[in-house]
């Protein structure tokens, strides 16, 4: 492809300070275009249409060019190339906000003191997952709007949730100060505000994730999920997980129910008698029901119909799992449930899936990130090996057998045929306590 900016770069002479800044972006702005191709996607015709006028911004005026009616030469060259970031941003991809951020690095050495380029630098190095950098940005930003009449109302967003995300991790390392973790941040000798160290400002967020993961699952390993400080810190999980995926809801659209973590599902079923019922032919026909009922907690998983008889009525917590390229699209979660969690992968779907599909009174709490994908998750089971096609009641039994809090725990309908994968059946008939074909009950505590 030919670079669409050849010839359009002809610099001012009262840019001159400033040329090989300008020249570096707009030479960055045509690698870009011309790696990325021809794209009919707006946002990538928005970013050629801002090249081209920051290009022109530096160009000597046009002849037809008058005071009454300047051409695009008479745009201020600082304001195209702040334009021009956003736009990059808007691109997307990892090549968008790497864009970004190689103008922004120009805008800030042009004008120090300009809110809109250390505003953009830092929802560029955001969009890159280097938190600590951006936060630095947004605090420049926030430090020249001043009283914060000019501060920018994103800014102060991502800049509170970028804070509270780091005092989720130190609270969780406070919690257990002998443990070692490479997240500590240390105390200086002046002073006993802690300063980042070099290894977590250099982090990005995905591998500072990794590390706050890998934490709270060696500290479940070494004192048990029952312990107080463990379930604190599952807790602090949840809120830190919440934070990271950040478009997730902190709070479920309005009356879908309220958030529940890790902590707060194992608080439900700690010493309680549960049972997991399949939505199998045999269990409807059957004389179960009142047995069923007579359990603490009633679990069902993804479409399921009541036969008071042979079901039961009751539903204490509905499971379901996103399958499909587009599992937003499917109908709405309308059976009623005490407690309703959603699996699914990865977080942009699952997202989409929680608004679009929760149904306004149909439950009362929804399982937030941290419970979004327990098999996978290195703080909770993190096995590798177990595909999109789990069944959501392997997923679910999984689950309550690490959270290891209920008294006791029996599967009814899953010795049919289908009700589980081979593999999952397996597990399950391996660690069975009694298996009574008669009721088609499996005890697994």
């Amino acid at each position: 492809m030919t670079n669409p900016l050849a010839g359009l770069f002809k610099p001012r002479q009262k840019e001159t300070a400033g040329l090989d800044l300008y020249a570096r972006t707009i030479r960055a702005c045509g690698d870009f275009l011309t790696a990325r191709g021809d794209q009919a996607a707006p946002a990538h015709a928005r970013l050629v249409r801002a090249v081209g006028v920051l290009a022109a911004s530096l160009a000597a005026p046009a002849a037809s060019d008058t005071p009454d009616s300047p051409g695009a030469s008479g745009a201020d060259p600082f304001d195209a190339l702040l334009r021009t970031a956003e736009r990059a941003l808007e691109a997307g991809g990892e090549d968008g906000p790497a864009l970004a951020l190689t103008i922004t690095d120009a805008a800030t050495r042009l004008r120090r003191r300009s809110k809109g380029a250390w505003r953009l630098r830092g929802l560029a190095l955001d969009a890159l997952g280097r938190d600590a950098e951006a936060l630095e940005c947004y605090e420049r930003h926030l430090a020249l709007a001043g009283d914060g009449a000019g501060a920018s109302a994103e800014v102060v967003r991502r800049t509170a949730t970028l804070r509270r995300r780091r005092e989720c991790v130190q609270a969780a390392l406070a919690l257990f100060p002998d443990a070692e973790s490479a997240l500590r941040e240390p105390t200086t000798a002046t002073t006993t505000a802690p300063t980042p160290p070099a290894a977590t400002t250099a982090a990005t967020t995905a591998q500072v994730a990794d590390e706050v993961a890998a934490f709270v699952r060696a500290r479940v390993a070494q004192y048990g999920m029952a312990h107080p400080r463990v379930r604190r810190l599952l807790g602090l999980y949840g809120a830190y997980r919440r934070l990271v995926e950040r478009d997730a809801p902190a709070v479920p659209p309005p009356g879908c129910g309220t958030p529940i973590d890790v902590s707060g599902l194992r608080a439900l079923v700690a010493g309680r008698t549960v049972c997991l019922v399949a939505n199998t032919e045999e269990v409807a026909a059957s004389a179960l029901g009142a047995e069923i009922d007579g359990y603490d907690v009633v679990m069902r998983c993804d479409a399921f119909r009541l036969h008071a008889r042979g079901t039961g009525e009751r539903t204490d917590v509905h499971a379901v799992s996103l399958r499909g390229a587009a599992p937003w699209e499917g109908p709405a979660w309308t059976q009623a449930a005490g407690v309703r969690l959603v699996f699914g992968d990865p977080a942009p779907a699952w997202r989409r899936a929680v608004r679009q599909r929760l149904a306004p009174g149909a439950q009362e709490h929804i399982g937030d990130a941290s419970l979004r994908r327990p098999l996978s998750d290195p703080a909770l089971l993190g096995e590798a090996g177990w595909d999109g096609g789990t069944t959501t009641a392997f997923t679910l039994v999984r689950l309550l057998d690490f959270l290891d809090a209920g008294s006791r725990l029996d599967l009814f309908g899953f010795a049919s045929p289908g009700a589980l994968r081979p593999r999952e059946a397996a597990w399950v008939m391996d660690r069975a306590t009694r298996a009574d074909d008669s009721k088609t009950r499996i005890a697994l505590r």
